[in-house]
């Protein structure tokens, strides 16, 4: 299937607004770009599989019509999550991120890996941060069967094949944006808590036959088409899909994404009151 596909975003499960805000602010140099909080669980478990109270957190280079992204989602009340093997790293095109690093005193591996609070690894190239493209270069996610996950991502999904080896792949929908990689890690993969999910978008009109293309192919949906509401912006359709590994993937439709993605920069007033108000005192 041809889709008109765009990378959105990476979903990260925050064990602590405070510290993961000044890793992405202060280290790795990123704009909070939105801040919105929600009073129960996602109908798309875009939270996880949490019922209560959470916030989401939009953090990037540059606006989302244009950046990849990362989303951090805030449990109230979870201060950890166990960590599977799933998730592998997203890899960043910024010197300046590891000067920084240095600045703040904040660990950085000879490889230049800057670990993110709750364990999320990123990858620094040790190059100038660019100003024309974003500096965000890929997503990378294991994958137990490298045959498998190709079928799926290029066969089914009809992301481009950019890069192949014996052990990865890198794909994608447009060769200016945030790429996938993939890494044949040749075991099954354990999602643990912390498990994530990518998402792209796609046009209204391509939900449904995706839909109906993911149900001949007897693939997984986790979701199937709905419309999440986000109190006083754009209604959204997604559906949530799983491939051969459980990762999880959502296609949102762009008309309405690109509505709702919009840059709410006061919002961070907001998330700046709810953090003064966090309490990761959990000794008792």
């Amino acid at each position: 299937m041809n889709l008109t596909g765009r990378a959105l975003h990476y979903v990260f499960k925050i064990p602590n607004r405070k510290e993961s805000m000044r890793f992405y602010r202060d280290i790795l140099g990123m704009k909070l770009l939105r801040h919105e909080e929600f009073a129960e669980g996602c109908e798309a478990t875009c939270n996880g599989p949490y019922d209560g109270r959470w916030s989401k957190t939009m953090v990037g280079y540059g606006p989302e019509d244009n950046h990849f992204v990362i989303e951090l989602t805030y449990n109230y009340g979870i201060t950890s999550y166990e960590k599977g093997n799933d998730f592998e790293k997203i890899t960043i095109k910024s010197k300046e991120a590891l000067e920084r690093a240095k600045q703040h005193n904040w660990p950085v591996s000879f490889d230049n890996i800057l670990v993110a609070p709750g364990g999320y690894k990123f990858q620094i190239i040790n190059e100038s941060q660019p100003n024309d493209t974003d500096p965000l270069q890929s997503v990378t996610l294991n994958s137990s069967n490298l045959k498998n996950s190709i079928d799926y991502w290029n066969g089914i999904l009809g992301l481009k094949i950019f890069q192949q080896s014996d052990k990865t792949v890198l794909l994608g929908f447009k060769e200016n944006e945030a790429k996938l990689e993939l890494v044949d890690i040749g075991k099954p993969l354990d999602r643990g808590q912390a498990y994530g999910r990518i998402a792209f978008s796609i046009p209204f009109a391509e939900q449904d036959p995706l839909a109906k293309l993911i149900e001949e192919k007897n693939a997984k949906i986790l979701t199937p088409l709905t419309v999440l509401p986000t109190p006083g912006k754009a209604d959204v359709c997604v559906i949530i899909l799983a491939d051969p590994d459980s990762h999880e993937i959502c296609f949102v439709n762009d008309e309405g994404y690109r509505e709702l993605s919009q840059p709410d920069y006061a919002s961070e007033k907001v998330l700046e009151i709810q953090m003064k108000k966090d309490n990761y005192d959990t000794s008792s």
